[in-house]
């Protein structure tokens, strides 16, 4: 037997209950990725440098033709089969059966019990390749079928502030008057799916046009509404909404795939060089705390998230909905919202009178629904957040040690959330899943206004283009003066922003009166 070579990273140590070894004739699907044929420069942001091309991206920093040759060697060898190649994304998707696996990548495959109850695959330690592969493949995802993602949306209760359209927030927060012509905004889909009838029915209520959705499945990923038994239908259809209530003259393209750590990278780096559709904008409103990913997952999602931003698109990340601590037992970051490649969103609360915000502050229900933030573990501290800090609730600040989280901000209580149409009715929805798609679309205006992609916009931030929210705190961390880990910069300010990425434009006027979507009550779920 050839000497083999770790795949660090590959495996973390889970709580779950161990069932026993998974059947060896069950039919698994992997995604290896490869190495680029040279490293990447430095990551352009939007003011310098001009983004590569998809082509000339996949020229320079694409995989190598003889690490591809060698990977199939290995498959043959295995008897494992190659599926898709994305030699920009230097993905290589194999399958085969469990036993296949199991002696291919030198590991054990086991059934395991989460706490709902649901079944899966997963390797119990860390895999290897043979050593003849040398340094060809970087990572190796699929080896675990574990969930690795939630939707970062919340039902409201009641409406006990108000509601609010995608065209009021878009006056409200002075987003420059253009309806995104000529831009696609991606958005990645882990469950659930829509219905053009919704979608009628939302945008016919708000006058705004219905814009053009196109549902593209990813590792065997689909458009499937009604039948995600955790209610992935609201994450699907806000994230649709908001976006293309904000810019309907642009392209959605929603890409549907596993809630799988492979499955997510996969649909990411599909969205990112889709050369048919051409994302400008990436929204991605799912996530998970940063301690519970494999390092080898951080690194291969950060690294596609590197490539998009030489690419000049803009990836708008939900923060997470637990706080400061995404649902642990100490304080966490959720990812990908801490990839420090992403603009990564925290919610508000925010109070208009007469289209004039009378009040914002960083969203806390007080019942452990709130705008995730804090200081990453993992990754360190980026150029663009030199010398911050982050304030305390218990007062004084914490010098950054690592990515701070959020960059930015905009309305994400369920209180005062979003009027939306899901499932033939009418409900109201918050959670940072909202500002993804409300600062995507933004984006797409501004591109747009702009004649070109603004591409990573995270340097250009500051209070400058920014509302500062300076109340409120999100559990350990508090708002602030300046950034903070519970809004960042704070909310947009839309024309701001646009002027000093190199813009003019009008503020439209605010929709008077406002326009409501039709349809019934839905109420709460959970």
């Amino acid at each position: 037997m050839s000497n083999r070579i770790p795949l660090r990273g590959s495996h973390i140590a889970t709580h779950h209950q161990k069932l026993g070894a998974a059947p060896p004739t069950g039919m698994m699907s992997l995604t290896l990725l490869l190495r680029r044929k040279t490293a990447l420069k430095t990551v352009p942001t939007a003011s310098r440098g001009s983004p590569l091309d998809r082509a000339k991206f996949a020229d320079l920093y694409g995989m190598k033709d003889e690490d591809l040759a060698a990977v199939r060697a290995f498959a043959a060898s295995h008897g494992l089969a190659v599926g898709d190649v994305n030699r920009a994304a230097r993905s290589v998707r194999l399958s085969g059966s469990v036993q296949q696996i199991q002696t291919a990548f030198g590991v054990a495959i086991q059934l395991y019990k989460d706490e709902k109850g649901v079944t899966y695959r997963s390797n119990d330690a860390e895999a290897s390749l043979p050593a003849e592969l040398g340094t060809a493949v970087e990572h190796v995802l699929g080896l675990s079928e574990r969930a690795v993602a939630k939707p970062h949306v919340r039902v409201a209760h009641a409406s006990t502030g108000g509601t609010f359209t995608p065209p009021q927030l878009a006056s409200t927060y002075q987003f420059p008057a253009s309806t995104g012509s000529g831009q696609c905004i991606g958005i990645i889909e882990l469950g659930g799916g829509f219905q053009t009838s919704d979608l009628q029915t939302f945008f016919g209520g708000i006058g705004v046009s219905v814009p053009t959705v196109l549902a593209i499945g990813v590792d065997g990923g689909a458009n499937v509404p009604g039948g995600d038994p955790n209610g992935a239908d609201p994450e699907v259809e806000l994230d649709i909404e908001v976006a293309g209530g904000i810019a309907p003259g642009a392209k959605i393209a929603v890409y549907f795939t596993p809630n799988t750590d492979a499955g997510f990278l996969d649909a990411i780096t599909t969205a990112i060089h889709d050369t048919t559709n051409k994302p400008d904008v990436l929204s991605i409103s799912w996530g998970g705390p940063e301690n519970s990913w494999t390092s080898s997952s951080l690194t291969a999602f950060d690294d596609a998230f590197q490539s998009a931003a030489v690419l000049g698109v803009t990836v708008c990340v939900a923060a997470g909905d637990n706080g400061s601590s995404d649902g642990t037992s100490g304080n966490m970051v959720d990812f990908p919202a801490s990839s420090p490649n992403v603009l990564a969103c925290g919610g508000t609360t925010l109070q208009v009178s007469d289209s004039t915000i009378t009040s914002e502050t960083v969203w806390n229900d007080g019942g452990g629904e709130a705008t995730g933030g804090g200081i990453s573990p993992t990754f360190p501290v980026p150029s663009y957040q030199t010398g911050l800090s982050a304030a305390l609730t218990a007062g004084g600040k914490e010098a950054l040690t690592g990515r701070g989280v959020p960059d930015a901000a905009g309305n994400a209580d369920p209180q005062t959330g979003y009027a939306i149409v899901v499932d033939g009715q009418s409900t109201v929805v918050g959670g940072t899943s909202a500002v993804a798609p409300l600062w995507a679309g933004l984006i797409a205006r501004i591109n747009s206004l702009t004649g070109k992609n603004q591409g990573f916009i995270n340097p250009v931030l500051s209070a400058a283009v920014s509302r500062d929210v300076t109340t409120g705190n999100n559990g350990t961390f508090a708002a602030s003066a300046g950034w903070d880990a519970c809004t960042g910069w704070g909310s947009p300010n839309g024309a701001a922003l646009l002027k000093a990425l190199g813009g003019t434009a009008a503020v439209p006027p605010a929709p008077n009166p406002a326009p409501k979507p039709t349809g019934g009550h839905k109420k709460h779920r959970s």
